[in-house]
């Protein structure tokens, strides 16, 4: 009789772990993309650290990892580009961290609010919420002290504070087309005279045609 092997049966013939539980081949390509992910994310956090400007775009980012403030923690950046991920929300300490950009995009992810901290951004001049999930404009944005360019096209904005607008210290344009404004807020939108609003066309509604 063979004596028994200590591995009992020929381990060659054991089947591969991947084909035998479907969720672990699945974890095994989860594990691969999100590998190339982390290194899409620190090889462009390093040329940042050469030209002050953070492009993180299209990093299917549900988050700003913590790492990137570890690695940006020495570098003075200008600009940053968050913008084609899967971003919910941006934390506090990110207007802490990146206090002197000059430039934000945000657009394309999944964001409906913004910290009040953004305001402390005394440095961002532009910023690019477009094509995100707000239902509101953020009051902090219009504290910014030198924020001149507002894009906040495309989202699901129904109502804005008019007064804010127009108190905000720099504002100079603001993108607002392609979201559904109440009739009242478009109109009062519309008088606006200080600043450059770019507004979708509103359709008149049948009552509003006095010559009905």
């Amino acid at each position: 009789m063979r004596p028994p092997s200590q591995f009992g049966d020929d381990i060659g013939n054991h089947p591969d772990p991947a084909e035998a539980d479907p969720r672990m081949g699945a974890m095994m390509i989860y594990t691969r993309l999100a590998g190339r992910a982390i290194i899409r994310v620190v090889g462009r956090c390093n040329e940042a650290q050469e030209n002050n400007k953070l492009d993180l775009s299209e990093c299917e980012l549900m988050q700003v990892p913590d790492a990137v403030y570890h690695l940006m923690r020495h570098t003075e950046l200008k600009s940053c580009d968050l913008s084609g991920n899967v971003i919910t929300k941006i934390p506090p300490k990110f207007a802490v961290k990146f206090s002197l950009i000059s430039a934000l995009n945000l657009s394309h992810n999944q964001m409906s609010k913004l910290p009040d901290e953004i305001a402390d951004l005394g440095s961002l001049q532009r910023l690019d919420i477009s094509h995100n999930t707000f239902i509101s404009l953020p009051s902090a944005i219009f504290k910014a002290p030198k924020l001149e360019l507002l894009n906040a096209s495309d989202n699901h904005i129904a109502d804005v504070d008019v007064e804010e607008i127009k108190e905000a210290p720099s504002l100079i344009a603001l993108d607002l087309r392609n979201n559904p404004l109440t009739v009242r807020c478009h109109d009062q939108i519309a008088q606006i005279t200080e600043i450059q609003v770019d507004l979708t066309p509103r359709q008149r509604e049948d009552w509003e045609d006095l010559n009905i």
